[in-house]
């Protein structure tokens, strides 16, 4: 057994726990019942076929190390250029062993289309062994190819792509810190035109320190982040263009605060020019890192609305979604949480986010379940957003439906013109019922078919690969946005019509829970046979027109030298 801090704590691991009743409330203060849809399945899972075979490893061994309930993560990644996502997988193993050579490595599976799925040998360098967290993508070199970074529970991994090969980069960049990293991703806050990186952090922790609990079941089980003495600290790094970074963490004022980052999503929430950051922390309030423009931070979550729920609640944020629900054109958010908590989804009024979870049928829906990751994307193109939810106890449960004593089944809402969420049925949209203990979701085209496939990484079983089968889908547009260096613009935001409506999209990776997405732009796009007056928000503020884009195509749009944009070339299928 590992060394653990001698006390024990009972029935704390409970987490957060919050009442939300049998039915939800609406504007006026009536009720109504969670509403649920039978469908055809949404997805068939297709992993073992398509030559797809992870299993996300804890190394639980009964000493309940925390971390082993945590991980892992995930990334769709066109690695090799070849306009295929390719999938990467970040591998666990056993914590004592974190680092060490006997430790099991991350793997990568190349996309040859037709759903075929091939492990590349080595994981063509990025064969990192830590215990492997989270990851997060881009170009941080403006070479053109599209780098990963990695957080494990011990040192983080910079792993720099040179033309489809991966180079271990982290001492030569200046990065790799040795704690518990959690939830990062590559944001260019100063809009110098390099990608900047922050780094969630979860707890000061280790083996040695560990604790013990017991749940109210009276057994041995994972601690609350609540019971351990220390949360840790947040770190942001500049990239100084020249392949190194400067830790700013302090002089930005990311330092003032220690909380327990899970879910990270970037962007201008408050339409000043300057990329903000969104942090979901387990059990404490959510943070929203207000970039002032100057190189520092301000969290503003309080001020803002978005750091608890509209009863002044704290919950355990995890996944998180970060889009424009309403049409009014600017980003809102989605938060998911803990089991007896509801998701917590935020409207943007400009200054202020008001919670509206109650009044778009989610609250109810989903506080049965224990949520991570989460997509906030049109899944049927039919021109509403839906909610994929991948779920999982943190805790066993008497009513587990599986050997597995933390496994649930996924969630799938469909979103509705009225802006309200239904719950569908089969759970997750699968025709089989599955249980798993799910936490990464990934969301994005596998096959250019116009329906956004999900991977789900499950602890200690074989991960889902569900191509997305829905019936009578809409029509959709698929648009790839490049910066002057031919990379994924991250940070920039499309704007179109469709018909009497303004769709905002941004383009990012960094969404969801421990993982790292499409960068493309997905709209559904029901009856309309376009997208019409196409617009993008350059990250330094400068904009480009782009005319009407068809529909059931891949468009790729791009600007040229930093200056006037070029048209767009469209992909036909």
């Amino acid at each position: 057994m590992t060394s653990r801090i001698p006390h024990l704590i009972l029935a704390l691991i409970a987490f957060s726990f919050s009442g939300c009743g049998d039915s939800e409330s609406d504007t006026t203060g009536a009720t109504r019942p969670a509403v649920q849809v039978t469908a055809e399945p949404w997805f068939k899972d297709v992993a073992k076929q398509s030559g797809l075979e992870f299993t996300w490893q804890s190394g639980a061994d009964g000493d309940f190390n925390l971390p082993e309930i945590i991980g892992g993560g995930a990334a769709m990644i066109d690695y090799d250029r070849d306009g295929d996502l390719d999938l990467y997988f970040l591998q666990g193993g056993q914590i004592l062993r974190q680092g060490q050579q006997d430790n099991l490595p991350n793997q990568l599976f190349r996309n040859d289309g037709n759903w075929n799925f091939v492990e590349v040998p080595g994981a063509a360098g990025a064969d990192d062994r830590g215990y492997g967290m989270s990851v997060t993508t881009g170009d941080y070199d403006n070479d053109g190819d599209t780098d990963l970074y990695i957080t494990n529970v011990g040192r983080d991994t910079l792993l720099r792509n040179d033309g489809g090969r991966f180079v271990d980069a982290t001492e030569a960049a200046g990065l790799g810190d040795t704690g518990w990293g959690s939830a990062t991703a590559f944001v260019d806050y100063d809009a110098d035109g390099h990608l900047d990186l922050y780094v969630g952090k979860y707890l000061e922790w280790s083996p040695e320190t560990e604790i013990t609990c017991y749940s109210s079941l009276g057994k041995e089980d994972y601690c609350a982040p609540g019971n351990y003495p220390v949360a840790a600290s947040d770190l942001l790094y500049r990239n100084r263009g020249d392949g190194t970074f400067e830790d700013v963490s302090k002089a930005a004022g990311i330092k003032t605060q220690n909380r327990t980052a899970l879910g990270i999503t970037t962007g201008d929430y408050d339409g000043d020019g300057h990329m903000d950051i969104f942090i979901a922390n387990d059990g404490k309030p959510d943070t929203m890192w207000r970039n002032q423009g100057d190189g520092t931070f301000l969290d503003v979550g309080m001020r803002a609305g978005c750091a608890m729920d509209e009863d002044g609640k704290e919950k355990a944020g995890m996944g998180v979604g970060s889009t424009d629900l309403d049409d009014d054109g600017d980003l809102d958010l989605v938060v998911c949480n803990l089991v007896n908590e509801s998701d917590s989804m935020f409207l943007n009024q400009g200054d202020y986010f008001i919670d509206a979870t109650a009044r778009k049928g989610v609250k109810r829906a989903t506080s049965s379940y224990t949520r991570f990751g989460l997509g906030w994307i049109d899944l049927d193109n039919d021109g509403h957003l839906d909610l994929y939810e991948a779920t999982g106890h943190v805790q066993r449960r008497a009513d587990s439906k599986s050997d597995d004593p933390y496994a649930q089944e996924d969630l799938l809402l469909r979103g509705t013109p009225g802006g309200r969420f239904e719950m569908v049925k089969p759970s997750g949209g699968t025709s089989a019922k599955l249980h798993r203990t799910s936490r990464a979701a990934v969301f994005g085209d596998l096959d250019d078919d116009g329906l956004v496939d999900v991977l789900v990484v499950n602890r200690d079983a074989p991960a889902n690969l569900y191509r997305n089968v829905v019936a009578s889908p809409g029509n959709w547009c698929v648009i790839r946005v490049l910066n002057e260096h031919g990379q994924d613009a991250i940070g920039a935001v499309l704007t179109g019509q469709l018909g009497e409506r303004t769709i905002t999209r941004p383009v990012q990776t960094a969404h969801s829970y421990f993982a790292a997405n499409d960068p493309r732009i997905h709209i559904g796009l029901g009856p309309a046979d376009r997208l019409e007056a196409v617009e993008i928000l350059w990250p330094d503020g400068t904009r480009g027109s782009f005319g009407d884009l068809t529909a059931n195509q891949v468009h790729e749009v791009r600007r040229m030298n930093g200056s006037d944009p070029e048209g767009p070339a469209s992909a036909d299928q």
